[in-house]
């Protein structure tokens, strides 16, 4: 598209993106202006960088958003960008002229460090056999639209909490139908398990997947890797990292209070681990980076996951659980292997044993001096699809030494899948470390049969004992909030038919 003279159509809204270019934060800055305007309406973006001619109209093609018109005077550009397929329509008056301030001005907020943190209280114990889920559960529809507006700056946060609630209370209530004996609220706020930090963290945004596109080294390949996914890369957002990371919201201490409220039985909160979050935040393809090195960006991971771990120890959680999938993409996701949608495997990562160490070496500082049997570890091998032949395989031989040396007191596994392998490598494991095994397969539409679990479970117990053994799905129900792998009444049915086999084994 050649520039014009003028435009013929009046902006809604309207800001200066001064001389950044498309990798340099100006997306980030678009999608913070044009994700609160409706359906056609208009967004001017001033800029003065020149590659950004080239750049907006790609990121436009990809974002289904349409390039209107763009004008030149000297070095000043003003690009037109419609939200979606444009509509001609009469004059309007703009709503808004944002700031001309740099982008660390118009986006970054100052971070402000507790000088203490609140200590754990007690919690109700977590017995033997214990049955709960992973972490997410699929959302209702009414849940989805909502968060979709949300995102998108159409309802305020009241109306968004409220609505969650409602959701959180349905997912609570399906548990304890299902006899389950430790609860969770289903994830239901958060757009998928680990991302979702990106929307509450100080100086972090999260913008849609496909919009790194125009962000990395070669937007081609990232792009043919996107279409081959199994996940809705325009809706699935992507955490960026604008400034120093700060904890001035809750990350689950909100999902933690209200689940506790709904019951009496033992409550679990499932955050990211920091290695997953500082391998997604980590875009080392990105042109300005706030963090001069991917150790500067974990040490703060590190500092904000700590402080969280203290307020939900302190509110009362029964176990707090770090999911860390991408160690798996560490010794299993080969250069020759088509990527596994982990988000943490879109970044670049050095050989296996120095990215083990340094996991180990994150969580065990997160931990550090507090109560291990409160801790939990997380592992699978991907959950972004039902295909059992696209997630990685392989057992957990090569994952021993850290499982053996992580600070945390519960090892949830994923175990029922062939792609898992032998469960009998994890013998060895120390015996203070209880197990949470899985033994049901979230993927399979199917519920498997009492049989079936009740002999894994016999299994587990033989190799673990009685005492360490505690009872799940191999992974969360929902892990992305549009793309779940199972319903609402299949993963209910699965947790009850695990409380099932449990009870016959006992009797």
């Amino acid at each position: 598209m050649n520039a014009v003279e003028r435009h013929s159509h009046d902006p809604d809204v309207s800001f200066d993106g001064g001389d950044l270019d498309c990798g340099g934060g100006l997306l980030l800055l678009i999608r913070k202006h044009i994700d609160p305007i409706g359906k056609g309406e208009l967004l001017e973006i001033l800029s003065t960088d020149s590659t950004v001619e080239v750049e907006l109209p790609a990121w436009c093609r990809m974002t289904n958003n349409e390039l209107v018109s763009w004008t030149r005077t000297g070095k000043q550009r003003s690009y037109l960008v419609s939200k979606g397929p444009f509509q001609a329509r009469g004059a309007r008056g703009r709503k808004t002229l944002a700031s001309t301030a740099p982008i660390g001005e118009q986006l970054r907020v100052e971070v402000r460090i507790p000088e203490s943190l609140p200590q754990p209280i007690s919690a109700p114990r977590i017995e033997p056999l214990s049955v709960m889920g992973i972490g997410s559960w699929p959302r209702p529809r009414w849940m989805l639209q909502t968060m979709h507006d949300r995102l998108e700056g159409r309802i305020d946060e009241a109306d968004f909490q409220a609505t969650a609630d409602d959701a959180a209370r349905l997912c609570i209530a399906a548990q304890i139908r299902a006899g389950a004996d430790v609860l969770t609220d289903g994830e239901q706020r958060r757009d998928s398990y680990a991302s979702f930090v990106g929307g509450l963290l100080d100086n972090c945004q999260l913008i849609p997947l496909s919009d790194l596109t125009a962000m990395v080294d070669d937007p081609g390949k990232f792009a043919e890797e996107l279409r081959a996914l199994d996940v809705p890369a325009a809706d699935v957002r992507h955490p960026v990292v604008y400034g120093e990371l700060g904890r001035s919201l809750p990350l689950a201490v909100h999902e933690l209070e209200f689940a506790r409220a709904c019951t009496q039985r033992p409550v679990k909160v499932a955050l990211p681990g920091p290695y997953l979050l500082t391998r997604t935040m980590w875009l080392d393809c990105l042109t300005e980076r706030p963090y001069e090195t991917r150790d500067d960006l974990a040490r703060d991971v590190v500092r904000v996951l700590r402080e969280e771990l203290h307020f939900l120890l302190a509110g009362g959680a029964a176990l707090v659980q770090f999911d860390e999938p991408v160690l798996t993409e560490v010794v299993f996701g080969g250069a020759n292997r088509r990527r596994s949608f982990m988000c943490g495997a879109l970044s670049e990562k050095l050989e296996p044993a120095v990215e083990l160490d340094f996991a180990l070496g994150l969580l065990n500082e997160v931990v550090d001096g507090l109560p291990a049997e409160r801790l939990g570890l997380h592992v699978c091998r991907g959950n972004w699809t039902r295909d059992e032949s696209a997630a990685l395989s392989g057992d957990y031989q090569p994952l021993l030494g850290l499982l053996r040396r992580v600070g945390v007191g519960v090892l949830l596994l994923e175990l029922c899948t062939a792609r898992a392998g032998d469960a009998a490598v994890l013998g060895g494991l120390p015996d203070d470390k209880r197990i949470g095994v899985g033994v049901v397969n979230q993927k399979l539409d199917f519920v498997e049969s009492v049989e079936t679990i009740r002999s894994r479970i016999s299994q587990s117990i033989d190799l673990f004992g009685e005492e360490r053994v505690l009872l799940t799905p191999d992974c969360g129900f929902a892990t992305f909030a549009d793309n779940p792998v199972s319903s609402a009444k299949t993963s209910e049915d699965k947790l009850r038919a695990i409380v099932h086999a449990r009870d016959l084994l006992r009797g």
